[in-house]
């Protein structure tokens, strides 16, 4: 337990310092005022400041977070004119915005590129292997090398979009399109049932092809397979919670996330780099969200302004941000307690 406490501190506070710090370096090197470099959420633990620098360095008690303040985000005449965040052209603005999304999506490449360094990269298409015999695969007809290229009329790129794709199935039957020879065929087949000891679990009836290959060059690829095909599952999770294909009890929040960093410790010290690179790239893609209290809905507002030729209320801004903030919150205690329930 204490091992997997410090792991997911590291993992979260790692993410969160590098979110920050992306923000923190841009507004220092756009000339902005920064009250606050903040780690983590809550009672303040430590806090210290450098020489000639106005900034005040903090941790806090709670590992799930963390701020950059910057002057501009509240009213302060105090702060000289061309130091605050209002100053600023659209260009800085937006610069200052994206930096923490950036940041994370840049460590979460090259914690890729480092796992791909040890586990080479291994072929991506979703191409069979083998077929177990008697399967419900091997009674329609699958073969050896087909090619998955859909299921139930969804596109299959790669390995990574056919689990996503099993894992969002309503039920046991799945239409199955494959490529043999250059020639499209579909199969209508089910999931092979297996009872054990009152556990369900359900199989696909085949094995798919890794071949590998190692090497600085394989371990590029690898990053950039993984980190393409990431973000692609980060949209469509994105698309299938909005359409209802996936419900929210599928969300993890900080128990669940401290669950999964005690399950994958047990797997060794990739595994734990493969998680941090995963929530690196997720807090990216989730701040790039056109919801107040993220990134996206800063840049939002910041794009409205420039379309319209001015700013917006700074007392609206406050307001949406209020209740996208608080509706972040309500959100996160369901998903909390959902977290708890599943504890047991």
């Amino acid at each position: 337990m204490i091992m997997t406490l410090i792991y997911f501190i590291l993992i979260l506070g790692i993410t969160v310092m590098i979110h920050e710090f992306g923000h923190y370096m841009w507004a220092k090197k756009m000339g902005l005022y920064v009250y606050e470099f903040s780690i983590g959420m809550g009672p303040r633990l430590f806090k210290w400041n450098r020489t000639n620098d106005e900034t005040e360095y903090s941790i806090r008690l709670l590992p799930i977070g963390g701020y950059v303040s910057l002057a501009g985000e509240i009213a302060d005449d105090n702060i000289p004119k061309g130091m605050r965040l209002q100053d600023k052209n659209f260009f800085e603005k937006f610069i200052i915005t994206v930096a923490g999304v950036v940041n994370n999506f840049i460590l979460a490449f090259i914690l890729l590129f480092i796992i791909g360094l040890f586990t080479g990269y291994t072929n991506t298409k979703p191409i069979i292997e083998e077929v177990s015999k008697d399967s419900s695969a091997y009674n329609v007809g699958i073969q050896k090398n087909d090619q998955i290229v859909k299921i139930n009329g969804k596109n299959t790129n790669n390995i990574d979009k056919l689990l996503l794709e099993l894992q969002t199935i309503e039920n046991d039957n799945i239409k199955l399109g494959v490529l043999r020879d250059s020639k499209y065929y579909e199969y209508d087949m089910s999931l092979d049932r297996e009872d054990v000891d009152g556990k369900v679990t359900y199989h696909i009836g085949f094995t798919l092809n890794s071949d590998n290959t190692k090497g600085i060059l394989a371990a590029f690829k690898y990053a950039t397979y993984k980190f393409a095909s990431l973000v692609e599952q980060m949209v469509f999770i994105i698309i299938y919670l909005f359409s209802g294909r996936l419900s929210l009890n599928n969300l993890s929040g900080p128990v669940g996330i401290y669950v999964l960093v005690g399950t994958v410790s047990k797997e060794g010290l990739l595994n734990i780099i493969y998680l941090l690179a995963y929530i690196s790239l997720n807090v990216g893609i989730i701040n790039l969200l056109p919801f107040p209290a993220f990134d996206g809905g800063r840049l939002f507002i910041y794009i409205i302004e420039k379309l319209i030729g001015r700013k917006v209320s700074q007392k609206l801004e406050n307001g949406i941000n209020t209740v996208g903030f608080a509706l972040l919150m309500i959100l996160m205690v369901y998903v909390t307690f959902n977290d708890i329930i599943n504890l047991f």
